[in-house]
């Protein structure tokens, strides 16, 4: 497979941020390297270095198969520079898979040698490709964390964080148990990790949930808004019945795929599902909208709404009739 280029690598950690609903300023030319940006929303923040390089087989017959590295070329020095005030990213790309390798700067701050390259383990690869997340435990408290482009921003959240797991190795067993089965660590066992590490522990675990609702709602209904049809990469994973009501769950027929427009009108509840499938207006919303001469453009929103939602082919993965009814009651009541 080929080699990206430079400017391939830097789009891609650029449209990693933006699809995860940030915003990114370049502190320096874009075709830099490493490239420099400030990523932000609403009042958060963050000033980053990020230096990338494909990730790759390599190191002759001394080095295992199930081994990727990076090789470290092209850098103006003769080490990784801080980003002072910031975060330093050292990342890996591997493009076969889609998903990053974080390496530790601070593992990683000395003087490089002649041909410098760091590695990681295939299989944590591979398990973030399937799962969003692994951990890779590369000896002397050093570890290596593998992610999918959405789970960008709580990396660079959590970064010192999530690289100081090599400090305990029962932390860290925690954190790879929550990789592969999110939903099977209970409290108690997140408790008994240090303090410190509770809070990481708990984001991975709800942004690996989340983000397996979303790859199962938006894979059963081919990437469509339920409600209009629409693709163009402006479809989310909608929860029928919200998560923190007591019936809500992520169960794939606890979803829809809806676009931000639809979405944002089904939560408000201007638009809701029936058990047979039909889509309605909430006519009492609606009466309150023209009391208040908000009801502009309902014609054209009524319009592009279809008759039925667009269901899914397997029966298991369509909205349940039970989720539908609490939802109903929950969204009409409002």
């Amino acid at each position: 497979m080929r080699k990206l280029t430079k400017d391939d690598l830097l789009s891609i950690v650029t449209r990693s941020v933006s699809e995860c609903g940030w915003n990114v300023l370049y502190l320096e030319s874009r075709v830099t390297h490493p490239l420099r940006l400030q990523i932000y929303r609403n009042d958060e923040s963050y000033r980053l270095r990020i230096y990338i390089w494909n990730l790759t087989h390599g190191g002759g017959s001394a080095r295992p198969r199930s081994e990727y590295r990076i090789q470290i070329t092209g850098l103006p020095t003769s080490s990784f520079e801080p980003e002072i005030g910031g975060k330093t990213l050292i990342l890996g790309w591997w493009d076969e898979v889609g998903v990053f390798a974080g390496f530790d700067y601070n593992k990683h701050s000395g003087i490089l040698g002649s041909s410098p390259s760091i590695q990681i383990r295939e299989q944590y690869l591979r398990n973030a490709h399937i799962n969003g997340f692994s951990a890779c435990d590369k000896g002397n408290e050093e570890i290596a964390i593998a992610f999918k482009p959405s789970f960008f921003i709580e990396y660079v959240r959590d970064l010192e964080s999530l690289h100081g797991f090599g400090e305990s190795e029962h932390d860290l067993g925690v954190l790879e148990t929550v990789a592969e089965k999110p939903n099977t660590v209970n409290d108690a066992e997140i408790e008994s990790t240090s303090w410190t590490r509770q809070t990481v522990i708990r984001t991975v675990k709800k942004r690996l949930r989340d983000s397996s609702f979303q790859d199962r709602v938006l894979t059963a209904y081919n990437y469509r808004c339920a409600m209009c049809g629409v693709q163009l990469d402006l479809v989310q994973a909608a929860h029928i019945v919200p998560v923190s009501h007591d019936d809500g769950t992520d169960e794939t027929s606890n979803g829809m795929a809806l676009c931000a427009l639809h979405h944002y009108a089904y939560d408000r509840g201007l638009v809701f599902v029936d058990e047979e499938y039909s889509i309605e207006l909430n006519e009492r919303k609606i009466n309150k909208l023209r009391a208040i001469s908000r009801d502009e453009g309902l014609e054209e929103f009524t319009e592009a709404l279809r008759a039925l939602i667009l269901l899914p082919p397997s029966t298991s993965d369509r909205p349940h009739r039970n989720y539908l009814s609490i939802a109903n009651s929950l969204r009409l009541a409002a």
